[in-house]
């Protein structure tokens, strides 16, 4: 099969996988609907409950979802790339860290959704800007020095919020452990974070020869003709500020950054043409069903999706330990 074909089949099967599990998350909930009825309410006239429930409710809060997953699947095949460190994911680098700080305050003052959501970002980009400007150095940053780096901020960060969670009320400590574990029940509108998945992905496609490149060792790719520093600098940008819009809309949400693309890899291979928009598709769909279980398992009780992104990574994870270990030896 044509190298071509394959990955079109593929895109073609992961956005058939990200339609199907839109479509489970307007069906399944406290109201069971049929597709028909979803359809109804979607395309048609239906202005009762079921319209209602799937418009205002469930069809944002499943566009955000996907949206937050691609982003986060998105970074995580970056930073991969860039660190070179199968171990890389959307958090590493301190910035879910800075984005919790600012979250957990602007809960702790009592504000609203908005605030919590500016305040977030505002923390991510903190945090970002903290990690590159202390890694650089004088004589630029190197992927080890990156990584130390970003591993320290996000300690620092870590002992923040555990003490804002000491000192805070009793009242305002269950909103923020839900940000914590990643919460999508206060999903608003979700074209922004749709666009910004969009726009990184279309960013970041025609670097990727470079990043195939790049993935084989900084040393081969500048001599190859890539301007390796401004690449970096790019892909770090980049996956930060998808990380920080991920995190600010969906909280702390572990696991999908870094499973994603180690799933997509092994199905695909290493070719970012094609790792990349699959990663973002296959993050999607995950935390989509996470989502549709998280709110369903326990009804009308909602879990933190986060718990539920974690329960299916750990296992997926050690079963990709386990078939890599026997190559390693």
């Amino acid at each position: 099969m044509p190298t071509r074909r394959r990955a079109l089949l593929i895109l073609a099967a992961l956005l058939g996988l990200a339609q199907a599990s839109i479509v489970l998350a307007l069906m399944v909930g406290s109201l069971s609907l049929a597709p028909g009825e979803v359809l109804a309410a979607l395309w048609g006239n239906d202005y009762g409950v079921a319209g209602e429930v799937v418009r205002s409710l469930r069809l944002p809060r499943a566009l955000t979802g996907f949206a937050c997953g691609g982003l986060l699947a998105l970074a995580g095949a970056l930073l991969q790339v860039l660190l070179r460190n199968p171990l890389a994911d959307p958090y590493v680098l301190g910035i879910s860290g800075g984005a919790g700080i600012g979250a957990l305050l602007a809960i702790v003052l009592g504000w609203g959704a908005g605030g919590v959501n500016g305040l977030a970002f505002v923390g991510a980009l903190g945090a970002m800007l903290l990690v590159f400007g202390l890694a650089h150095g004088e004589g630029g940053w190197t992927q080890s020095r990156l990584l130390l780096t970003g591993v320290i901020v996000a300690a620092g960060c870590g002992a923040v919020v555990t003490l804002m969670l000491a000192i805070a009320p009793d009242d305002r400590l269950r909103g923020m452990l839900f940000w914590l574990m990643g919460d999508l029940s206060q999903s608003g509108e979700p074209q922004l974070v749709m666009v910004l998945l969009v726009v990184v992905l279309l960013v970041a496609l025609p670097f990727a020869r470079e990043l195939n490149l790049l993935a084989r060792g900084a040393d081969l790719a500048q001599a190859l003709g890539v301007e390796v520093r401004p690449l970096r600098r790019g892909v770090y940008l980049l996956a930060s500020l998808a990380t920080a819009a991920a995190v600010t809309h969906a909280g702390a949400i572990g696991f999908v950054g870094l499973i994603v693309p180690h799933l997509v890899r092994l199905a695909t291979g290493n070719d970012q043409r094609l790792l990349l928009p699959a990663s973002a598709l296959a993050g999607g769909s995950l935390l989509v069903v996470a989502d549709t279980l998280a709110r369903t398992i326990v009804a009308p009780q909602q879990l933190p999706v986060g718990v539920l992104t974690a329960l299916i990574g750990v296992p997926v994870f050690l079963f990709l330990l386990s078939r890599a270990a026997p190559a390693r030896r």
